[in-house]
């Protein structure tokens, strides 16, 4: 009986000791969790921010390259032979004889000139 006794003992506690159940409770790693987060990271980098300050800072190109006689469009449409240049604000002829002032901000591209003549 001490035999039987003796055996039922030593296989509860090796079952106890090998059946950690902390161990088994883990989680993913702190290493995985942070090379997760960089992949996020990167993912927002290279498709948000990097397209969008590619795209302020040809705007801004264009604004500051902006000349008397360009042709452009402004950001509602309307097309216009720039007259006058100052530093907020651009005086565009839309017709003949009206001119309309636009914030340089609102000005979205330049096309070529004699644009206007054949539209």
């Amino acid at each position: 009986m001490n035999r039987l006794f003796f055996v039922v003992v030593l296989s509860c506690v090796s079952t106890l000791v090998y059946a950690d159940p902390a161990a088994q409770a883990q989680g993913p790693s702190m290493i995985s969790n942070i090379i997760m987060v960089a992949g996020f990271l990167l993912i927002f980098y290279f498709m948000l921010i990097r397209p969008q300050t590619k795209r302020a800072k040809e705007h801004r190109d264009l604004i500051t390259k902006i000349a008397k006689d360009d042709e452009v469009i402004t950001s509602g449409g309307i097309l216009g032979k720039v007259l006058r240049v100052s530093e907020q604000f651009i005086v565009i002829s839309i017709a003949e004889g009206i001119e309309v002032k636009v914030q340089k901000q609102a000005i979205s591209s330049t096309v070529p000139k004699g644009t206007m003549k054949t539209i």
